[in-house]
């Protein structure tokens, strides 16, 4: 059974940031949640919002978190109040790709940047832009050095979600310099994509949710 991601953004005004931060650090509540991989976030330097990854074993105890301790969690910390905005979007994770980490619950727990591409594909072209991922951009990120592990989720049909786990922004960096022009012209992307959005998020060490096992055993 495959793993359940979820990714969340929220507009946060400026006078309600701290409030945030705090609220969403609040969120460690959940680390004996049944099924949870882990759950990072932090905020987008480009436009501001913060945006939260979620990941879980599978779709049942996500749906089961969301029955059992989500609305909870949101009543006590009162983290409502702090946005004015906040969009969800939840779907099956259809491919892992290892990097320099174990894992990717190791990668989890070691990352310090995440890098989003929010890709909205062209009509009947999931299956080559699924192969694409593994042969193209999933080897040459990890041949890089720094790419821990990876994702890709589903969203909906048309909607796919490709998050990368880095060890540090100067690994990101000599990626986007050195290797991300080869392979984009190699992925030929036009082919595939109708439109894509990046995040590149310095992720925030209080928003981190790991399994209590996990955080037991570092």
């Amino acid at each position: 059974m495959r793993m359940w991601g979820k990714w969340i953004g929220c507009t946060v005004p400026a006078a309600a940031r701290e409030q945030f931060f705090t609220a969403q650090a609040a969120w460690s509540a959940i680390s004996d949640q049944p099924g949870l991989v882990g759950q990072l976030g932090g905020w987008d330097p480009a436009t501001g919002r913060a945006h939260l990854l979620g990941l879980w074993a599978d779709a049942e105890t996500y749906r089961s978190f969301m029955r059992e301790r989500h609305d909870a969690v949101v009543a006590g910390n009162q983290q409502s109040t702090t946005c004015t905005e906040i969009d969800v979007a939840t779907g099956e994770t259809v491919l892992e790709m290892a990097g320099d980490a174990a894992d990717l619950p190791h990668a989890l727990e070691r990352a310090t940047l995440l890098r989003v591409a929010d890709c909205r594909l062209l009509p009947g072209r999931e299956e080559h832009f699924l192969e694409v991922q593994r042969t193209v951009w999933a080897p040459g990120m990890a041949a890089a050095g720094g790419m821990l592990a990876g994702t890709v989720t589903r969203l909906d049909a048309h909607r796919h979600l490709v998050t990368t786990l880095w060890s540090n922004s100067a690994a990101h960096q000599h990626y986007s310099t050195h290797h991300l022009p080869t392979l984009r012209s190699r992925a030929t992307l036009e082919h595939d994509i109708r439109s894509m959005t990046g995040h590149v998020l310095p992720l925030e060490a209080a928003w981190r949710v790991l399994p209590q096992s996990r955080a037991h055993d570092r």
